[in-house]
């Protein structure tokens, strides 16, 4: 299917490793230009380098975003490149374990910085061109905002505040036709989830309890997999779909599972 994503300019954070970058290379399948937002220059410039090297157009703003600043100056660098932005992917955040019981204030507020105020950020910045392309913005979500976890009290509340912003933004944007819509991840093998389930004193174990209770298929959810879902919702072929969470989860969410 074409979805019309071809020489479209999206701003993606976090686009060079796990997630982030099956939904670069997804958006390069389809022709799309993408612009990473990353805060690790040299593993970012090789991805760019081998790119360029398979005649793939993509380009690339170094960051740390919890820096203000420093997220007005990644999609001022996208502007400048290439003239226009034509969607926005939030897809950079950690699971750090900032917990209610061990947490304490500053740390809290920090997970907050690291997990949920850049998406509001960028998009902020990236507005004033987005109108102008009725552009689409995809927030990545986890199911931490739903579900739970326990011992995330930081994560969970910057996404509980994704997918509320998610739904406000459709709204406030309605005018500007700019559409506006949140996928929900649950269980998907990243590098950050490899380095998780490493600090289990049973990994291979840990991990197969996790797997055993995801319903479809009883697997992880693939990075391809949620990336052929947003490059849909930011095509012209989800021309409708807005203030929408949609789950690629295996039925993780919504289906009967043990905690």
């Amino acid at each position: 299917m074409n979805l019309n994503l071809k020489n479209k300019v999206i701003i993606v954070t976090g686009g060079s490793k796990g997630i982030g970058l099956g939904i670069t290379e997804a958006l390069l399948n389809e022709g799309a230009i993408p612009v990473i937002v990353s805060r690790s220059k040299a593993s970012v410039e090789a991805l760019i380098n081998k790119m360029h090297a398979e005649g793939k157009e993509a380009h690339y703003a170094i960051a740390e975003l919890t820096d203000p600043i420093q997220c007005k100056k990644a999609v001022e660098a996208a502007i400048d490149k290439y003239g226009r932005i034509d969607g926005v992917v939030n897809n950079a955040g950690v699971n750090d374990g900032v917990s209610l019981e061990n947490g304490n204030y500053e740390d809290f507020v920090e997970s907050l910085k690291r997990n949920l105020v850049h998406y509001y950020l960028i998009v902020h910045h990236a507005l004033p061109e987005l109108k102008k392309s009725k552009g689409s913005i995809v927030n990545i979500g986890s199911k931490t905002s739903l579900t739970g976890q326990g011992g995330t009290s930081g994560y969970a509340a910057a996404n509980g505040g994704r997918n509320a912003l998610t739904r406000e933004w459709a709204v406030e944007l309605l005018p500007y036709s700019i559409r506006v819509n949140a996928l929900i991840v649950a269980e998907c093998y990243t590098p950050l989830y490899d380095k998780w389930i490493k600090t289990f004193d049973n990994p291979e174990e840990k991990l197969e309890s996790i797997t055993n209770h995801i319903p479809l298929e009883n697997r992880m959810t693939t990075a391809e997999e949620i990336a052929n879902t947003v490059v849909f919702l930011l095509s012209d072929k989800s021309s409708h779909t807005t203030g929408q969470l949609i789950f690629v989860d295996g039925g993780y969410t919504h289906l009967d599972r043990a905690l």
